[in-house]
Order: C-alpha cells, then sequence, then structure tokens
C-alpha cells in the first residue's frame, strides 16, 4: 500500500503470523514479512513485501530496517514444539532467545523502538489458580517456555536501559482460520488438536489419539482455553495501538476465559464435518495439568480487546473451511 506506514512483521509466514498481517493490511498498514520459510510458507505472504532472513541475522535485519522504515515490529518468529524443546534445548535457546536478541539489537542501531511479541502461556507452568491471570506465578516446565519467559525478561531490561516499548501477548491455544478462507493453519509435523481431528474426520488418517481419560475434568479429559486466530490478529493491532498512544509495557493473557475439553473438541469437529473423528485411548502425557483457562480480563480492560469469534464450532467450521482448501477433502 503506498505511503502506508509499514510494521515489520518477523514470522509474518506463519500461522498467526499471517493472520495478522491480512489485519494490519486491513487497518492501512504496509506488513513487511520477514520469515526463514522454515516453518512458514510463501503462500500465507499476501499483503506486503516479503524480505527472506534469519532471526538471528543481525546485519539482514538492519538493513531490511533500513529499507522498510517500519514504525513497529510484530515479533512471531520461535521455535514452538515444547516437546522437541526437551530433547535439543539448545536450538531453542538459539533461535528464540538468541535470534531475539539480534532482533532487538537490530532494533537498537536503527531506532526503532516498538515491539508486540508473540509469547505463550506456558511461561506459568502447572496452573496454581484458575482462571489463569497475569500475577500468576512464572514457573515455565519445559525449555520451550523458558525460552519465552527469557525473552520478556529480556524486552523488560531493554526497556529500562534503552527505552523500547514493548507488550507480550501470552496466546493460550490458538485456533481457528482465517474467516475468509484465505489462509490457516499448516503445521509439519502438525500437533495441535483441531485439525488433528479434522484429519481424522476426513480420512486423512486412521484416527487421532486422546491422552487420558481420568483427569478431575467433567469428562475425565484434559480442558482447555481455545482462542480463535483472528482474534488473536486483532490483539496486535490493539497492542500496537496501546504502545502508540504511550502506553505501558507489559504481558497480556489472550484467551476466552472458558475451557473446552479434548471429548467436546472432538464432538464439535465430528458435528462440523458431518462424521465421527475416530480415536484411542492412550496414557496421559507427563507434564498435562488437567485444566489451563485464561483470565484475559487485563487485556480487555487496557487494550480493549474482545474475542470476536469465541465459539468452538464457529473456530471449528473455520478451520474446516480452510483443511478442504487446502487439502481437496
Amino acid at each position: 500500500m503506498s505511503g502506508a506506514p509499514s510494521v515489520l512483521v518477523v514470522g509474518g509466514a506463519g500461522y498467526v503470523g499471517g493472520q495478522t498481517c491480512k489485519a494490519l493490511a486491513s487497518a492501512g498498514f504496509a506488513p513487511v514479512v520477514y520469515d526463514d520459510l522454515s516453518n512458514g510458507h510463501d503462500w500465507a505472504v499476501r499483503w506486503g513485501p516479503f524480505e527472506r532472513g534469519d532471526l538471528r541475522d543481525e546485519a539482514r535485519l538492519v538493513a531490511v530496517i533500513e529499507r522498510h522504515r517500519p514504525v513497529a515490529v510484530v515479533h512471531f518468529a520461535a521455535l514452538i514444539e515444547a516437546g522437541i524443546s526437551v530433547v535439543d534445548p539448545a536450538r531453542f535457546y538459539d533461535i528464540n532467545v538468541a535470534g531475539t536478541l539480534a532482533l532487538l539489537n537490530a532494533m537498537r542501531r536503527t531506532g526503532l523502538a516498538r515491539l508486540v511479541f508473540s509469547s505463550t502461556a506456558a511461561v506459568y507452568g502447572a496452573p496454581r489458580e484458575l482462571p489463569i491471570p497475569e500475577s500468576h506465578p512464572l514457573a515455565p516446565v519445559n525449555p520451550y517456555g523458558r525460552t519465552k519467559l527469557a525473552v520478556e525478561w529480556m524486552l523488560g531490561d531493554f526497556a529500562r536501559a534503552y527505552g523500547i516499548g514493548w507488550v507480550a501477548l501470552r496466546y493460550f491455544n490458538a485456533a481457528g482460520a482465517d474467516p475468509d478462507g484465505e489462509i490457516g493453519e499448516a503445521h509439519d509435523p502438525e500437533t495441535h488438536l483441531i485439525p488433528l481431528a479434522l484429519d481424522a474426520a476426513a480420512g486423512r488418517r486412521p484416527e487421532i489419539a486422546v491422552f487420558g481419560s481420568d483427569y478431575p475434568t467433567p469428562d475425565g479429559t484434559c480442558v482447555r482455553d481455545y482462542v480463535h486466530v483472528a482474534d488473536l490478529a486483532s490483539a496486535h493491532l490493539l497492542a500496537l495501538a496501546h504502545l502508540d498512544r504511550g502506553g505501558a509495557s507489559g504481558a497480556y493473557n489472550l484467551g476466552n476465559g472458558a475451557g473446552f475439553s479434548v471429548a467436546q473438541v472432538i464432538e464439535a469437529a465430528g458435528r462440523v464435518v458431518g462424521r465421527p473423528v475416530p480415536t484411542r485411548m492412550a496414557p496421559r502425557r507427563v507434564g498435562d495439568p488437567p485444566r489451563l483457562v485464561s483470565d484475559s480480563s487485563r487485556a480487555r480492560a487496557e487494550l480493549g480487546w474482545r474475542p470476536a469469534r469465541p465459539d468452538l464450532d464457529v473456530m471449528i467450521a473455520d478451520a474446516w473451511r480452510w483443511h478442504r482448501k487446502r487439502f481437496g477433502v
């Protein structure tokens, strides 16, 4: 968009990043995607220029910032597989932490002073209270969560020392797809429940595993707080506006404040697709808490964020529309 203010979207070829680029373009910004396409997709870059590069390449980041002169950065680039982080923590610290340090140093060198960071509810670890507020103790149980928390600490230190304003958005469970069906979730390997359930309902996989049916929840399966990817995207715009008007730096939870069990998600997927989801029971996974539900009242009060698509069937229907388009099912 000629003359539109640029926003550098690091990791903008990914699931939430691509959706946020669409939201930025709709709001009058020119999203500049910086991504190495190791986990993102070139087809998700549709609303602005693309700059291919590694998050850890400070010189390349400086050159991109100097070329496009963005007014802010939205930072999604990270490894996210918690299980893999346990067996290969070095790679997670290298990309998630050292990569973010390179980005922050590039911002310092170019005078860029506003950043919105894609964080995670994994910074809390096992919940001591529900719903989980931002004041909850920070005790991540895996290297993935610890790398995200390390970045939040780094942001606080850079804010105090160098004046960089920041907002960290702690997602609970991202779900759904673009309501217009243009982009959606495409991880390889896929580990998220909703696309796995849709795969099984569509016959693209024989079944999905349900890890534990004896939790202290109404139906015995784990309960998680799902939030639509389009609602996550809108929160990034609100966070940018918050920083633009001089709002204080800090972290905000993003969730619906209500949980859905694994069994409820599977039932809803079958209802949306029109055929049952084949399942098999499996033992509990180590470290899976029975319930994770967000208290997102701070984001509502300070950012003005309101989830527009909180209904589980709506999230799954949007995901199914994208699933059918992507796989021709």
